[in-house]
């Protein structure tokens, strides 16, 4: 029970330090009239062609995937493209109302809408790079990096990822539903837990409240080194890489072992799931490295950039296993969702918005769990008549549609509800 309620408030952590980066790459973008001209022409082939000949490439998609007719994904629709924006302001909503990552409902939404696992891991991929590529602030946080601590690391995240979309590429060549089932089952063990630990968060925060406690914690502050990183500090297997040198005379050192290690978890977990890898780094570095939080922002940021567009590119696109299309709808959903979302927090308490967010991740751990029977029986693993699996994935469907449709309607009507507020804010 610990265990999980640890490796719970791991991955929070994680998922709030992932917000932080995405509200300031959206805001990077959207405060450079240059970047937003690029936005804008890259969205005009893409829509026009799609919509023009949307037949013609739902019709060619199969044998570009290796000829997997019968399990061919969804083909692209002007239905698809706008469910794409609408997952993209979902996500955004959730990250900038919440401060914690909405990148894990972006891969099982995508799913549930008719989309191939694999090209939904893909396709989070690309749309995280494409952003990180767009709203640099390498620039902005060049006093803040490592860059031996993030070269290094790389070299571990790119291992991990090679493995990774390895794996998912493998599984998609034996079977196409032995890959979406394996996605799925890694989507409810790490959404089943995240989802316990925010609803404990919730309830804790709330009882604290009512007793007089603090309401709304915020992001994850780097403390005194704990137990782990001590330890991890001591071993001296050459070369000791030197890092924090400007917040501690001499600075700390740890071994390059220890670096690529955690790299090639961070790179595999990104390559399989298609979160970029960035909810865990920050975790990993601060609460099992030992690296100041300081320093850690900066090479989250640098790392990020790598990892998810060395997997983006060399595990997945090359393979035929993005949706350019998609991923750019849900960039342009996310960067006007996070905008929204993080206004909106000025007027909203912080535990209303601890429930909400316990609710989105546990409505997309309902998604894959009432999805998984149906691809288990689907590869006979499990005996179930076709018609209580698709019930069961019908009411996975609707419940995390639902959930998500409220969240997005009651954040949006609260942000325009208060919209004469806000702008009395920024006029102050």
């Amino acid at each position: 029970m610990n265990f999980f309620k640890q490796w719970g408030k791991f991955m929070m952590m994680g998922a709030r330090a992932h917000a932080k980066w995405e509200l300031d790459v959206s805001n990077v973008i959207l405060g450079d009239k240059k970047r937003l001209v690029i936005l804008g022409l890259l969205m005009i082939p893409i829509i026009l062609g799609g919509f023009a000949f949307a037949e013609e490439i739902g019709g060619a998609l199969p044998g570009y995937l290796g000829g997997k007719e019968a399990y061919s994904p969804a083909f692209f629709t002007p239905v698809i493209f706008i469910s794409s924006i609408f997952i993209g302001i979902c996500a955004g909503l959730i990250t900038g109302c919440i401060g914690a990552g909405g990148g894990f409902i972006i891969a099982p939404a995508l799913m549930s809408a008719g989309v191939k696992g694999i090209l939904a891991v893909g396709t989070d991929l690309f749309h995280i790079f494409a952003k990180a590529i767009m709203g640099s602030v390498l620039h902005r946080k060049l006093g803040n990096i490592s860059v031996a601590l993030g070269l290094i690391f790389i070299i571990g995240s790119i291992f991990g990822a090679t493995t990774g979309g390895y794996i998912n590429r493998v599984l998609y060549d034996m079977n196409p539903i032995l890959s979406d089932t394996f996605i799925t089952m890694v989507y409810v063990f790490m959404l089943g837990i995240l989802g316990a630990y925010s609803l404990y968060d919730f309830l804790t925060s709330r009882k604290a409240q009512s007793t007089g406690g603090g309401a709304h914690g915020g992001g994850v502050e780097g403390a005194d080194l704990g137990n782990l990183p001590k330890k991890l500090q001591s071993y001296n297997i050459p070369p000791m890489i030197t890092f924090d040198e400007s917040l501690i005379p001499g600075g700390r050192k740890i071994s390059w072992v220890f670096l690529v290690l955690s790299g090639a978890l961070v790179g595999l977990c990104a390559a399989i799931m298609g979160v970029g890898g960035g909810f865990l780094t920050f975790p990993v570095f601060v609460y099992v490295l030992g690296v100041s939080s300081l320093t850690t922002v900066g090479t989250d940021i640098f790392q990020i950039i790598f990892t998810a567009g060395y997997a983006a590119i060399g595990q997945y696109a090359i393979y035929g296993f993005i949706f350019y299309t998609l991923a750019m709808g849900m960039l342009l959903g996310s960067l006007i969702g996070i905008q929204i979302g993080s206004m909106a927090t000025k007027v909203v308490k912080g535990i209303t918005i601890r429930g909400f967010y316990a609710m989105a991740v546990l409505a997309g751990f309902s998604n894959r769990l009432f999805a998984l029977p149906k691809k288990l029986a689907a590869i006979e693993l499990i005996t179930l008549s076709k018609e209580t699996g698709k019930l069961l994935d019908t009411i996975g469907i609707w419940i995390f549609f639902i959930v998500i449709s409220i969240f997005a309607v009651w954040v949006i009507g609260t942000f325009f509800k208060n919209i004469k507020k806000l702008k009395g804010e920024e006029a102050i």
